[in-house]
């Protein structure tokens, strides 16, 4: 069971390492600009994108466990379907993006306070990065679709393509043309067609043979179509909350000024790059819980959940280990300017304590997804959520920025909780 994780996961954590890069390499170049509102400007561009595209993320996981599923019942036919439709409804979603770009941006920015300078470089970055979003969102459907045929090395690939591609452009275009934020932007939009055509080139060389299962119309039936969109409205809602969380702790990390919000900001880095591993292993409960109960074998499903947890333990000890004694050093990676880098140390604590509320969260989620027993994962969500803004709004006045963090925490610790509560249920008593 251990090589049959690690085969896996480690391309997982490796994919989804480099996708945070997209926001972390502009997070990275503008942080050795010269003033530390790119820094802020870039934080609340990426945070507006979140906000979009992580609402649209049932692309990838309802994709991923509906694919799954299908592969362990080995229904070639219906796993080629799923595909069809997560790529249909991707590029709805993409063109009603584009066509809305302009009250999008409006509301977002409302949402999210800065200064003058700071919303004027951030309105820059999203006018041009919102032109990927038909590559953002093929992408999540393709990448669901390989991780749920149990292809890992895929999106691997894909994702190693991108960024590259996205770090080269991206300090050519800022360093050498001198085109700043607009060049981060860019470099991210170019990146994401090239890992789209990618994708493409590799579905038609790998799974060509497919395309005689591929009927738009029987894909496309009402009761298909109906079932997709239950349990895609189910990780709707759960990633609302999500997206709504995060979008509030940069709105109200902007409040506190330019240097809380440039703190925050990279602190949430390490966050991100914590969360990421542990989605590699979360991707791994998607196709393995998917697969096993396409297949009914209640006896490896149990496996893969005992040995999922004993490696996301593993994961916690280290990332606590990693974080108290080489922090200092990963936050001098996304900026060189000192007074931003001593003024973390005073909320450095609370990223240490990140590890352990999380992790079980993590893992839950991909299990979930994988047994498409979305609305348990939902209702954690939406109790997680509550706490969240109960705790903040009932601190904020006297301890501030802390109580922040702290709700994060308590959000995070308690999504793992509830969703023990529910596994049971609703995962092992659907085989």
């Amino acid at each position: 069971m251990n090589k049959q994780i690690l085969r896996l996961a480690l391309p997982n954590i490796i994919s989804n390492i480099s996708v945070p890069l997209l926001g972390m390499v502009d997070i990275a170049i503008m942080g050795h600009m010269d003033s530390e509102s790119y820094i802020g400007a870039v934080a609340i561009g990426v945070t507006i994108f979140n906000f979009i595209y992580w609402n649209f993320g049932f692309l990838r996981m309802g994709t991923s466990g509906f694919t799954a599923q299908a592969y362990g019942a080995k229904d070639l036919k219906e796993s080629v379907a799923v595909l069809t439709r997560s790529l249909s409804v991707a590029f709805i979603i993409a063109l009603l993006l584009l066509l809305l770009q302009s009250p999008i941006g409006n509301l977002s920015f409302r949402l999210i306070e800065g200064d003058e300078k700071v919303e004027a470089l951030a309105l820059q970055y999203f006018l041009i990065r919102i032109w990927a979003a038909p590559a953002t969102l093929g992408l999540y459907a393709f990448k669901g679709w390989f991780i749920g045929m149990q292809n890992s090395k895929t999106p691997m690939l894909i994702a190693i393509v991108s960024n590259v591609i996205n770090i080269i452009l991206g300090l050519f275009l800022v360093f050498y043309l001198k085109m700043n934020i607009a060049g981060v932007a860019w470099a991210t939009v170019t990146a994401q067609y090239s890992g789209l055509l990618l994708a493409i080139i590799i579905w038609i060389k790998y799974y060509g043979k497919l395309a005689r299962y591929i009927h738009i119309k029987d894909s496309l039936q009402l009761k298909s179509m109906l079932r997709f969109f239950i349990i895609n409205g189910d990780i709707f809602l759960r990633t609302s909350c999500l997206v709504l969380v995060f979008t509030f702790f940069t709105s109200v990390s902007a409040r506190y000024g330019n240097t809380i919000l440039a703190v925050n900001a990279l602190l949430m880095q390490l966050f991100t790059l914590f969360s990421y591993i542990m989605d590699g292993f979360a991707y791994v409960g998607e196709s393995l819980t998917g697969k096993y109960i396409g297949s009914r074998n209640k006896t490896m499903l149990q496996k893969t959940i005992r040995y999922l947890f004993l490696w996301g333990i593993g994961l916690c000890v280290s990332f606590m280990l990693l974080y108290s004694f080489a922090g200092k050093e990963l936050l001098g990676l996304f900026t060189n300017k000192i007074h931003i880098i001593n003024v973390a140390q005073d909320y450095f604590h609370w990223i240490l304590l990140v590890p352990l509320a999380g992790f079980a969260a993590f893992l839950w989620d991909g299990i979930f997804i994988g047994a498409t027993a979305t609305a348990a994962m939902r209702n954690a969500m939406f109790i997680a959520t509550i706490v969240f803004f109960a705790i903040y709004y009932g601190l904020n006045h006297i301890i501030g920025n802390n109580a922040l963090w702290l709700a994060f925490i308590f959000y995070l610790g308690l999504r793992g909780l509830m969703q023990t509560f529910y596994a049971n249920k609703a995962i092992l008593r659907k085989i």
